[in-house]
C-alpha cells in the first residue's frame, strides 16, 4: 500500500493534466462544440473539384487500424521491455536492483516501473495535445478538403456560375450531406499525418535511447526508418486518395515531429529557441545601428551640401556688388 500512495503522489499531477488534456480532445473530435470557419469557394474550383473518396472506413489505411496503432505501440513495446526485465533477473534478486526514492526514505520504486509510467504518460499526452493543436488549427482556417464540391454539390444555378466564375461565400451554398461538408471543411493539418508522424518520431527516439548497440549497428536505424516511413506513407496516401492537400499533410507532419521532439528533449529546444532570439536580437540591434548611422551621415552630408553652396552664392553676389 505504501508503493501504492508513493506513485499516486508522484503522478498525482501528471495525472489531472492527462486528464484535462483527454476531455479536451473529447470535446474538440466528438462533440459539436466547436465549429469550424466557414471559408468560401471559387465556383468550379478544379483544386477543390477532386472526387469523393468516400467515407474513412474505405480507406486504404482506415481509421480502425491507424488510432490503435498508434496508442496500441507504445503499449507493446514497454510490454515487451518488462516482459525481458522480467526474464533476465529472478524474482529474488529485484530487490536488489537500483532503485529511485519515491517519497522520503520509506518508499522505493524501480527505475524501470518508474521509466515505464513517465513513456506512457508523456506519451499519450502528446498524442491528445497532438490531436487538440490540429484540431484547433482545422477549426480556426475551416480548410476544404480537395473533394469538397463533390460532397457540398452547390446549385451552380442558382448561385449564378454557370457562364461566370465568381467567388461564393453563402453558408448556405451546399446542397449535399451536412456532416459530409463539415468534415470537409477541416483539411488543414491532416491529423492522421500529424498522429502517426508524432508516434513514429516519439517511439523512434525512445528506441534510439533504449535499444543497445550491440544488438546491431543498423537494428535502430532500421526501426526507425520502418516508422517513420510508415507515417510518411500514411500522408502520401492522404494526398493520393484526394483527403488532402500536399500543405495539409506536411503541416500535420510539421505539427506532429515537432510535438514529439519537444516532448522528448524540451531543454534542448528551450536552448536553441533562446540561442535564436538573442541572434535575431543582436541582428536587429545592428541593422538598427546601421540605419541610425546612415541616416546620420546623410543628413550630415546635406547639411555641409548646404552650408557649402549657401557660402558660395554669397560670395558670387558680393562678387557681382563689387564688379558694379
Amino acid at each position: 500500500s505504501g508503493l501504492f500512495v508513493a506513485v499516486f503522489n508522484m503522478l498525482y499531477f501528471q495525472v489531472v493534466i492527462l486528464a484535462a488534456t483527454i476531455m479536451l480532445a473529447y470535446y474538440c473530435e466528438f462533440t459539436d462544440t466547436f465549429t469550424p470557419a466557414q471559408q468560401g469557394f471559387i465556383c468550379q474550383d478544379l483544386a477543390l473539384s477532386k472526387p469523393d473518396p468516400g467515407p474513412e472506413q474505405d480507406s486504404r489505411i482506415q481509421p480502425i487500424i491507424l488510432y490503435p496503432v498508434v496508442a496500441g505501440l507504445p503499449v507493446i513495446m514497454v510490454t515487451t521491455e518488462l516482459v525481458l526485465f522480467l526474464m533476465k533477473y529472478k524474482t529474488n534478486n529485484l530487490d536488489n536492483q537500483e532503485k529511485v526514492v519515491v517519497m522520503g526514505d520509506c518508499c522505493y520504486l524501480n527505475p524501470l516501473v518508474h521509466r515505464t509510467f513517465r513513456f506512457l504518460g508523456v506519451y499519450f499526452f502528446g498524442l491528445f495535445s497532438t490531436d487538440i493543436f490540429v484540431n484547433a488549427g482545422q477549426l480556426v482556417t475551416g480548410s476544404l478538403a480537395p473533394h469538397f464540391l463533390s460532397v457540398c454539390q452547390p446549385n451552380y444555378t442558382a448561385l449564378g456560375c454557370e457562364e461566370t466564375v465568381c467567388f461564393i461565400s453563402q453558408s448556405d451554398a451546399c446542397t449535399g450531406d451536412p456532416d459530409d461538408v463539415m468534415k470537409a471543411r477541416k483539411s488543414f493539418p491532416s491529423k492522421e499525418a500529424a498522429l502517426s508522424l508524432y508516434a513514429a518520431v516519439y517511439l523512434g527516439m525512445y528506441i534510439m535511447c533504449r535499444i543497445s548497440p550491440s544488438a546491431g549497428h543498423l537494428t535502430r536505424p532500421l526501426l526507425c526508418l520502418s516508422l517513420v516511413s510508415l507515417a510518411v506513407l500514411t500522408g502520401i496516401n492522404r494526398v493520393a486518395e484526394y483527403r488532402s492537400h500536399w500543405s495539409d499533410v506536411i503541416a500535420g507532419q510539421v505539427t506532429g515531429g515537432t510535438i514529439a521532439v519537444f516532448l522528448v528533449s524540451f531543454i534542448i529546444i528551450i536552448i536553441i529557441i533562446i540561442v535564436v532570439v538573442v541572434v535575431v536580437a543582436v541582428v536587429v540591434i545592428l541593422i538598427i545601428i546601421v540605419v541610425v548611422y546612415l541616416l546620420y551621415y546623410l543628413l550630415h552630408v546635406s547639411s555641409v551640401s548646404f552650408d557649402s553652396h549657401f557660402y558660395f552664392s554669397l560670395s558670387l553676389s558680393l562678387l557681382d556688388e563689387n564688379a558694379y
